[in-house]
């Protein structure tokens, strides 16, 4: 093809895109298409396997009788549309569920028509977004969802927890806490992690959660070996759901914790030595396992344990998932009610858990439909306290010590005079040996001291850090019980 037939076709097709596509960029820089009037949007430079912006610029032109073009034509406009984009307002794209206007929430469906849910104060209704409010990326995790029922009078959350096998009323509430809290876009959630017995359905019933959100196509994986293949499923999907966990080493426990509460990744762009691609991610994230061994207590903080039984008649797989698909319209329209109801329930925030959005939304359930879940949730986390301590000797340890300070008094050393105490106090007369993993310095002390600090406290052991002139030293004080008057006061 010669120069001057090039230029016609790549005038062409910049024109068609610009008449048929609104674009725009993100804080990222990356550029990003949809179609006028349509809420999906493609990144323009992405081939993709859920299909490209590319290849629906090439069938529009083609449909419309404007002709096949080549590669050289479509890269040129690409490029010119790339370079115009960058100056176009800056707006986000969303998986999954996204803010709106006026302070609601959407969620994407999945839909190829771009219907989706607005979840606003005075109910829900189905609607395709505008386009500038909400911007849906789709991924082949992206599942299409059924459409949600209406006036289902909560028929639909009873449906659900007879299908899972929840051991309590107490779970059966966190669970549905976790479901609303799933549909919030801004608000970090606790992760479930479902254990019970061999055959109590733990995989059977965190699918169903998760499909609840994802559609039938959610699914739970394996735990990927490293962190840049979790990092990459994180950011393909909105609930991410690892499957039979049995060990939480140091690393995959720390990034589980920047998972459930959002951090960001930053990494070298492909084919560049000056420029980076930063990841940013806060997902819902859903375990299922026996037992994960020991805990560390900032996984614990943010840890729903969730316990299952073994159900007392088994049926097969092909009849349960017909009855879950069957329902799930009603049990997606009755947790869509819920949330609005849940929503503009008023509650006090309770200031005393560390993840207060999640206890807030339990205060708001027991307000609307009192089911009990904030005193499940303080429950569970006591419950995790306890497995904490009982997987960390040097917490054990500290707590045996603290138990013959007398009730008010404080006790200052410096860190290595408190490893001296308390390696005196775990050898006992016997003089055992050490464990693995004790502290062999009074810094490595400190620094454990620090990490297992909030368990140690909710156990009524406080520790402190400070300096006397150029000294410093490690405080424990066991506070005083409150005398009555001060308990009356309380409540």
């Amino acid at each position: 093809m010669s120069e001057d037939e090039k230029n016609p076709a790549r005038q062409i097709i910049s024109d068609y895109a610009r008449a048929h596509f609104r674009y725009f960029r993100t804080v990222d820089g990356a550029v990003y298409a949809q179609r006028n009037g349509h809420p999906v949007a493609r990144p323009i430079r992405s081939q993709g396997t859920t299909g490209s912006h590319r290849q629906e610029l090439m069938v529009g032109l083609f449909r419309d009788g404007l002709g096949v073009f080549n590669g050289t034509a479509l890269k040129e406009a690409l490029d010119l549309i790339e370079a115009l984009a960058l100056t176009e307002d800056v707006q986000p794209t969303h998986i999954r569920v996204a803010p709106g206007f006026d302070g609601a929430t959407w969620l994407d469906l999945g839909r190829d028509d771009g219907q989706s849910v607005r979840i606003h104060p005075n109910g829900w209704d189905i609607l395709t977004p505008d386009p500038r409010e909400v911007s849906w990326r789709r991924t082949q995790l992206t599942g299409e969802m059924p459409l949600p029922a209406k006036d289902t009078e909560g028929k639909g959350i009873d449906r659900l927890m007879r299908l899972c096998n929840f051991a309590t009323a107490q779970g059966e509430s966190l669970a549905l806490a976790w479901l609303v809290g799933c549909l919030s876009p801004s608000s970090p959630v606790p992760a479930p992690f479902l254990t019970g017995p061999q055959g109590a359905g733990k995989s059977t019933a965190g699918r169903m959660l998760v499909r609840v959100i994802e559609g039938m196509s959610g699914d739970l994986r394996r735990a990927p070996k490293d962190e840049e293949n979790l990092i990459t499923a994180v950011a393909a999907g909105w609930v991410t759901a690892l499957d039979n966990l049995s060990h939480l080493g140091p690393d995959l426990s720390d990034l589980m914790c920047c998972i459930v509460t959002g951090a960001e990744t930053i990494k070298r762009a492909l084919f560049s030595d000056g420029d980076v691609y930063r990841s940013r991610y806060r997902r819902p994230l859903l375990l299922t396992g026996i037992d994960v061994g020991v805990l560390r207590p900032d996984l614990a903080e943010r840890l729903l344990p969730l316990r299952l039984e073994r159900p007392k008649v088994r049926r097969t797989e092909a009849e349960l998932w017909a009855e879950f698909e069957e329902a799930l319209p009603i049990i997606l329209g009755s947790l869509l009610d819920l949330t609005v109801t849940v929503r503009a329930t008023q509650a006090d925030i309770p200031t005393d858990l560390r993840m207060a959005d999640f206890a807030h939304l339990c205060a708001q359930l027991d307000a609307a439909a009192s089911m009990g879940a904030l005193d499940a949730y303080r429950a569970s986390l006591d419950d995790l306290n306890d497995d904490v301590i009982e997987g960390d000797l040097l917490a054990q340890t500290v707590l045996k010590h603290a138990a013959s300070i007398d009730p008010g008094a404080e006790i200052r050393m410096a860190s290595s005079e408190w490893l001296h105490c308390l390696t005196q106090l775990y050898s006992g007369e016997e003089c055992r040996p050490l464990p693995k993993g004790w502290p062999t310095t009074g810094k490595v002390l400190s620094d454990r001291l620090k990490r297992i600090q909030p368990v140690l406290a909710a156990r009524g052991v406080l520790i402190d850090w400070g300096r006397t002139g150029a000294a410093r030293y490690i405080e424990m004080t066991r506070p005083a019980p409150p005398s009555p008057s001060e308990q009356a006061e309380m409540f």
